[in-house]
């Protein structure tokens, strides 16, 4: 008998720096999703596609929960609850190492709870911890709420991973296949290469700067060279809230700069699959995080 075809909708989410970049990076098999060690790395809702021979799973990344000190960070926070009315299961992932629930956890709950949808609980980092803490902190959340299914895995070592794919495929109906095959992300090759330039940064510079930072690129063109090579030409500005912060993304003699575009660069290249000229510059726009322009665009759309 053929198995039937499902497919649907879900919203991860967590506190920040829980690791749901590096869970949908590993669901999906491409790297969508920047992720680093520093906290508040995902800004918008960016959708990944995750294809099975009998299933289509269009997983939502939501900015971490944390709390907002600035128009930007209320959005983000919005954007993240906003998804729980639209979607058919929520994944709610935590960290294994977590003695207690914390506050922003337990907003999280709150908000779980008042949306009535079927949730996961996914304890990730499981393999920093021994299996008498996970016991713990599993016991611990399940007071509070009747999780669908609660699956520990470990996201950085490819733990539980195909357990938790079968847990969604539970709390999917059948459906249709809303993306072709090939695709895994609704996120435009320009976006994407924002995020890249972003997560460089975040990964070379000082802890004060990064969450002030905001990457638009403002040329993204294809050519081929004299030699007929695909090339992209791509250029992108890093904008910043203070001047002194400037100078420290730029470094001395321009080095930092240099090595966040090197790096980005790197990786924009594996992503299009062919040479990329890109320059990338820095200005100070000490309003953008309060700016009604760009914060929209963090927005659910």
């Amino acid at each position: 008998m053929e198995e039937k075809f499902k497919s649907g909708f879900v919203s991860l989410v967590g506190r920040t720096n829980v690791g749901k970049s590096t869970l949908l990076n590993r669901l999906i098999g491409e790297k969508v999703a920047i992720a680093t060690s520093k906290p508040q790395t995902t800004r918008t809702a960016i959708k990944a596609i995750v294809n099975g021979d009998n299933y289509q799973i269009i997983i939502t990344d939501t900015p971490g929960i944390h709390k907002p000190k600035t128009k930007l960070s209320k959005t983000m926070i919005d954007t993240a609850f906003k998804m729980f009315s639209e979607v058919d299961a929520i994944i709610f992932l935590i960290e294994a190492t977590s003695e207690n629930i914390g506050m922003g956890d337990s907003r999280i709950l709150e908000k779980i709870k008042e949306s009535n949808r079927p949730c996961i609980l996914v304890v990730n980092k499981i393999d920093l911890i021994k299996k008498e803490k996970l016991l713990k902190i599993i016991e611990l959340y399940s007071k509070e709420y009747n999780f669908s299914a609660i699956v520990p895995i470990s996201a950085e070592k490819d733990i539980g991973i195909d357990e938790l794919i079968k847990e969604i495929l539970n709390l999917l109906p059948e459906g249709p296949k809303y993306y072709a095959e090939d695709e895994y992300t609704d996120q435009t090759s320009r976006q994407l290469a924002e995020e890249i330039i972003r997560e460089k940064a975040l990964k070379f510079l000082n802890d004060e700067v990064p969450h002030g930072i905001y990457v638009e690129v403002e040329k993204f063109s294809f050519r081929k060279t004299s030699k007929k090579e695909d090339i992209y030409d791509i250029e992108a500005y890093i904008y910043c809230l203070r001047e002194s912060h400037k100078g420290i993304i730029i470094g001395k003699g321009g080095n930092k700069l240099k090595q966040i575009a090197s790096y980005a660069r790197e990786d924009i290249e594996k992503m299009l699959g062919t040479k990329v000229n890109l320059k990338v510059w820095v200005k100070v726009k000490e309003d953008w995080q309060e700016n009604d322009n760009i914060v929209n665009k963090f927005k659910l759309k």
